[in-house]
């Protein structure tokens, strides 16, 4: 997925490859809990989620549960690393 800064998932840290798999598989989640999910330190978490809501790929909501916190989740349909569909997005065609 191409930004409108030109930038896309494949061109990003490692760590922010992985802090979008956790919200592609876990989200969405407040920032605590990617820590914990990704392993990741709080300064690298943070980092991450800025760059990727800098182009698009992640939006930030308030968390009802607690509101001093904010909850993120991926904006529209999960991309493969590669910029493609993921396997789930491709759709099989001639069945028989």
């Amino acid at each position: 997925m191409m930004s409108d800064s030109g930038e896309d998932l494949d061109e990003l840290p490692p760590s922010a490859k992985l802090v979008y798999k956790v919200l592609e598989y876990d989200g969405p989640l407040t920032q605590k809990q990617i820590v914990e999910e990704s392993m990741l330190s709080a300064r690298t978490v943070r980092y991450a989620l800025e760059r990727l809501q800098d182009i698009d790929l992640v939006s930030q909501d308030v968390y009802f549960a607690d509101a001093r916190q904010s909850l993120y989740e991926l904006t529209g349909e999960p991309i493969a690393a590669d910029g493609g569909e993921t396997e789930g997005d491709v759709e099989t065609c001639c069945a028989e």
